[in-house]
């Protein structure tokens, strides 16, 4: 099966900003793009058309620079001169912004043990995840134990800022291939977040392709969101977002191909090479706090990676108490704390597997 990106984007977003009614008094400004390989919606609510617009429009022009700063398969991005200079056990000087990006993602990865793992992009590339439209590829095995032998991983970066203000990447293992796909949103909600809140903008609606932060309310109720279903169109049950959260999903359902019957999508375990295949999708909710939105991004990833006994390990070891995994048979397991948030749609009777505390 192929897909191009732009029409699952377009057609089936992992979440969905609920219609909102027009009725209110204050104006609310909506602004759409195609950003990092999917649909980015930003809402603005209670500010006068043209200084919404010159918000949104810088906050996209944020999003484009940092989608070619990170891009991991286009060969005239920063990312990939990285990429270039660790194939060839180079050192490259990098700049500050880079620098910590690449340091917290290696602090994600640290905290849930190597599951997230940006470094894999090797990985990433030989299962055909690093283009623009996804077909079914010849699955290498021997490609893919050389490639897991050689154990890429965060911890392998070295990072030396120098006294001159230069700041040099290196690192001790050459099969380190840098792909933050699983980071780089979060942490351009978390920019966007934080550009509005310096502009005195307190009411906005930030959404991209599915990892959603809100900022204050929608006029005198907080936004309110869709949680995709993972095999229907539509959603499978909506929440209230307040003021400073955030919320993402990592799922099998946008990015995968099948091949002989099977399902394999991009997010891949990197003890085993494969893509993880025990459940359809993980939504993590994460209140307001440090990194809000990169967490939103990365943590969604171990859970969907881990083994089913060792999910609430897991989410305490990431500090998560709402979430919700919904399993291959289409059973639902979700923290009391995230069920105490869920409004079910009305076709929808949850078979809820377990409610975690």
């Amino acid at each position: 099966m192929s897909r191009r990106i732009n029409f699952w984007s377009l057609c089936a977003l992992w979440l969905m900003v609920f219609a909102l009614s027009a009725c209110g008094r204050e104006p609310v400004y909506q602004s759409q793009s195609y950003v990092f390989g999917t649909l980015v919606d930003i809402t603005i609510y209670g500010e006068e058309e043209s200084r919404a617009a010159e918000l949104a429009s810088r906050i996209q022009q944020d999003f484009q620079r940092l989608h070619q700063k990170l891009h991991a398969w286009d060969e005239s991005s920063e990312l990939s001169r990285i990429n270039r200079a660790i194939a060839a056990g180079e050192s490259i000087s990098i700049d500050t912004e880079m620098a910590d990006i690449i340091e917290q993602a290696g602090v994600f990865s640290a905290a849930s043990g190597g599951l997230f793992n940006p470094a894999i992009g090797g990985l990433i590339q030989q299962w055909g995840f690093q283009r623009d439209s996804f077909s079914a590829v010849d699955i290498d095995r021997k490609a893919i134990d050389r490639l897991v032998a050689a154990n890429p991983r965060m911890e392998d970066i070295r990072i030396n800022r120098k006294n001159d203000g230069r700041i040099l990447l290196s690192s001790r293992n050459t099969a380190v291939r840098l792909d933050l796909g699983g980071y780089a949103k979060g942490y351009a909600l978390d920019r966007a977040a934080a550009y509005l809140k310096s502009e005195q903008a307190k009411n906005a609606l930030i959404n991209i392709g599915g990892n959603v932060m809100a900022l204050g309310r929608h006029g005198e109720r907080p936004w309110h969101i869709g949680i995709q279903h993972p095999r229907k169109s539509g959603a499978i049950a909506s929440l209230d977002l307040e003021d400073g959260w955030a919320i993402g999903t990592s799922g099998d359902y946008q990015r995968y191909f099948e091949l002989d019957g099977v399902r394999y999508c991009h997010v891949l375990d990197p003890r085993s090479g494969y893509p993880a295949r025990h459940l359809q999708s993980v939504t993590v909710l994460v209140p307001p706090g440090n990194l809000t939105g990169t967490r939103s991004d990365a943590d969604s990833k171990p859970i969907f990676i881990t083994e089913p006994e060792n999910r609430k390990k897991m989410a305490q070891q990431l500090g998560l108490t709402h979430y919700m995994t919904i399993d291959q048979a289409g059973n639902i397991s979700v923290s009391a704390a995230m069920q105490k948030r869920l409004q079910w749609k009305t076709d929808v009777k949850p078979n809820i597997l377990q409610t975690l505390p």
